[in-house]
């Protein structure tokens, strides 16, 4: 055979095995698992919302942190719910889940649950936001309430956003450029103190803020909320910043650890505990991005996901899953929640 077209049939098959997905070196996996011994953390569970069902409460578990498979068929896990799902442990070890009706919703509402199947509503609360110091002009609008429990200081700390601009047909845009976080706290999530207050001094927008701690020091995982340009060019992104103390003074954030057009972070850590996973959902296409850190300083790095070869995508959620949060599990728990929600009634480590 004439040895051009030798040629020509050895690099067809190099390229057709390449983009079929079968590649000469399987490419490296992300840090964190724990391939010696027991994980620190030996589950996960994602409480989420859905495309179709936006603010209603599904269900997704994974057992590395990285592979998320939905529970109960697809079907919501409690029909009470509306919200962005946000869950913490709190002062009694019960579990504590957040949510609102809608943005123009005046309250606030908790459910609260012995085990993540049965979620009993708790308590509601209604913020007076014209009092709120330095923002009288806030519009009454609560967006995505978040929650967070600081052990130290013996207190639950809820956040949320709250515009003060209307959008306009000619600006739709300033409306959430014009977001601000705003805060109250409690010690049991029946009487909350003072009125609401900023999180931030900035002058940004901001949206979809947690809090969480790592050693001595909290974080501050915000969405960026102005539109990105080129004087604005960190718009849609998710930055981080920290502070001494859950409620400040908080840095100015740091540089962009997603890329644009990103929103509703939730943040885990790895199965051997040492390194983090921060997820945040891609828009207006509805898909996850992921980025790994061993410290919550940085520096991050995205991981390769979504590409349908199957070297390449080293992680994976449920098509149309949408704003949620994630929390590490124990063994105990993510078996109660199986034999409730999974039809398969799988035990850890049979998937």
């Amino acid at each position: 055979m004439n040895r051009r077209i030798v040629y020509f049939l050895f690099l067809l098959t190099v390229f057709s095995l390449h983009f079929s997905g079968f590649v000469f070196a399987g490419q490296p996996d992300p840090p964190g698992q724990a391939k010696d011994g027991k994980p620190v953390h030996e589950a996960y569970l994602f409480a989420h919302m859905k495309h179709d069902d936006y603010g209603r409460l599904y269900y997704s578990v994974s057992q590395d942190g990285l592979h998320w498979r939905q529970l109960n068929d697809g079907e919501r896990v409690c029909q009470d719910y509306r919200g962005h799902a946000d869950i913490c442990k709190g002062h009694d070890g019960r579990y504590y889940l957040v949510g609102n009706r809608n943005d123009s919703a005046p309250d606030i509402n908790f459910w609260v649950s012995d085990d993540l199947v049965t979620w009993t509503r708790y308590s509601d609360v209604t913020p007076d936001l014209k009092k709120t110091p330095g923002y009288s002009q806030a519009l009454q609008k609560i967006g995505a309430p978040k929650l967070f429990y600081d052990a130290d200081g013996s207190q639950y700390i809820l956040t949320w956003h709250t515009p003060h601009k209307e959008a306009t047909p000619e600006d739709p845009e300033r409306y959430w450029a014009s977001q601000r976080t705003l805060y109250m706290t409690s010690k049991d999530l029946k009487e909350f103190f003072g009125p609401p207050k900023r999180l931030f001094p900035w002058d940004m927008g901001t949206i979809d803020v947690i809090i969480r701690r790592q050693g001595d020091r909290y974080f501050a995982l915000i969405k960026d909320e102005r539109y990105p340009t080129l004087d604005w060019v960190t718009g849609k992104t998710i930055r981080i910043s920290h502070a001494p103390t859950a409620l400040g003074p908080y840095t100015e954030p740091s540089p962009p650890v997603s890329p644009n057009f990103r929103e509703a972070p939730t943040l885990i850590p790895s199965p051997d505990g040492k390194a983090w996973y921060l997820y945040y959902e891609q828009y207006p296409g509805i898909s996850y991005g992921l980025s790994v850190a061993a410290d919550l300083n940085g520096p991050w790095y995205q991981v390769s996901g979504y590409t349908f070869y199957h070297d390449w995508d080293k992680y994976g959620l449920p098509p149309k899953v949408r704003h949620g949060c994630m929390i590490p599990l124990q063994k105990k728990e993510y078996e109660v929640i199986l034999a409730a929600f999974d039809k398969k009634k799988d035990a850890i480590g049979a998937e």
